[in-house]
This record gives C-alpha cells, sequence and structure tokens, in this order.
C-alpha cells in the first residue's frame, strides 16, 4: 500500500529505503516526544515524502539521468579511498571493478556528512552510464551542505565533465566512442551545495549515454576527494535517425 502510495507521487525514484526508514524514525521521535507516543500513520508518511519531493523539484526542477534508480550505474572510477577490510566492498563488472559505495554519488537522499563516494587523494574520476541516451544540457555537482559537514576540503574543486555515445551493444566499462568535453567548472564552496553548470555551446545537439568526470584539485584534502552527488539533466532525442548517425 505504502509503495503504491508513494509510486503515485513519483517517490520511488527519489527515495531509497533507507530515507524511508529516516522519515518514519523522525516522525515517531517527534510523536513520542510532543504526542504522547501517537501512531504514525501512512497519511502522515505521505505528507513528509510530499513535502520532501516538493523541496528536491524546487531547489532542481529537472530531470536527472545519472540516478541510479533510473538504470544509471556507475562503470569506472579512479582508486577509491578505503579504510578496513575492502573485499565485501566491490563487485566485477566487465573486466573493471566499481565499489558498491560509488552507487552512494547517484542516490537522491538527503545528503549526511559520510554518504558519499570517496576517492584517494585530490584527483581522479568517475564514468557513469546514463539510463538512456540523451542530448545535455548541465551538470550538477553536489557536496555536503556547511551546515551539515564540519570539514568540506574533501570537496572536488577544478572539474571537467566529458561525454560520448557507447551504444547498447558496446561493453559499458570500455570507451568506444569519441569523447568530447561537456563542461568545465570550478566547485565553489561558498555558493549552494548543489552547483549546476551548462555545457558548452560547442556541444550542440551531440547526444551522449556515457559521461565521466574528472576533477584535478580539491579543496584541500590531501587524503581523498568525496563525490557527494553528480546530475546529469538534458533531454531525449526526438528523431531515431539521430541517433543511427550518431551512435
Amino acid at each position: 500500500m505504502l509503495e503504491k502510495k508513494l509510486g503515485e507521487l513519483g517517490a520511488v525514484e527519489f527515495l531509497s529505503k533507507e530515507d524511508l526508514d529516516k522519515i518514519i524514525d523522525d516522525l515517531m521521535n517527534v510523536r513520542g516526544v510532543d504526542n504522547g507516543d501517537m501512531e504514525v500513520t501512512l497519511d502522515d508518511i505521505i505528507m513528509t515524502t510530499r513535502n520532501m519531493l516538493l523541496k528536491e523539484i524546487q531547489r532542481l526542477g529537472r530531470v536527472d539521468y545519472a540516478l541510479s534508480s533510473g538504470g544509471a550505474m556507475v562503470v569506472r572510477h579512479s582508486e577509491p579511498f578505503i579504510i578496513g577490510k575492502v573485499r565485501r566492498w566491490f563487485r566485477k563488472i566487465s573486466l573493471t571493478m566499481v565499489y558498491k559505495d560509488s552507487e552512494n554519488m547517484l542516490k537522491a537522499s538527503f545528503k549526511e556528512s559520510d554518504q558519499c563516494f570517496p576517492l584517494k587523494g585530490d584527483s581522479g574520476f568517475v564514468q557513469i552510464r546514463l539510463k538512456t541516451t540523451i542530448i545535455p544540457e548541465a551538470i550538477t555537482l553536489e557536496h555536503v551542505d556547511k551546515a551539515v559537514g564540519y570539514d568540506r576540503s574533501n570537496a572536488p574543486k577544478n572539474c571537467r565533465v566529458y561525454g560520448w555515445h557507447q551504444g547498447h551493444d558496446a561493453d559499458i566499462g570500455v570507451e568506444t566512442g569519441k569523447m568530447f568535453l561537456l563542461a568545465e567548472f570550478s566547485y565553489d564552496l561558498e555558493k549552494s551545495n548543489a552547483q549546476t553548470f551548462n555545457v558548452l555551446d560547442s556541444v550542440g545537439s551531440g547526444i551522449v549515454d556515457t559521461v565521466r568526470l574528472d576533477f584535478t584539485s580539491n579543496h584541500g584534502s590531501p587524503s581523498h576527494t568525496c563525490i557527494y552527488r553528480l546530475q546529469v539533466h538534458g533531454h531525449e532525442p526526438t528523431s531515431v535517425s539521430m541517433l543511427a548517425t550518431q551512435s
């Protein structure tokens, strides 16, 4: 019943099970303190979820084609920053190793200070297969909000995003298409935690189904760089011939 109602709200793609569990826990805590352990109802959960979705839509207002719940996935990345035992953290895709924590950067959760994908050092990359082929329009890079994260020196700084069309028959871990620059920017800690950058005019109507974020510096951390969320915005091509000629 709850899943059906959330589906009607469009919440399934935005909220993970962990997000929903947190909503219920928060509601129970509030009710327990203020209202004498009153029961949390389905309507309470739906109302809270609706408010969260409205805030997300108002904050950005664009479709994210790099959302993991929509089918996007991380297919390659530079060396992760992992402390302790690591065997349980990775899965194998083709000939590449992709760490489970990399999925964090493709989720529309409400980020806390540890909900990121940490990469070793102050430079590195992440390669993402989008949920479908699109004409890209903008890139959004998100870090933890300064109200939550006490140390944000691990935020990426100077970045480039590349894109290309690889096609469904190609190995998802191998770059077979022609890579071209989508955007080049610097993430500014003094601005909003979610910063959107338009793609270059030179991209035109070029289509992509794969993108790669390269960062060459961060804001001071020598050990690692955290990617909290990367979003890719655009629209799907209307012409089948466009796909045929550019694939």
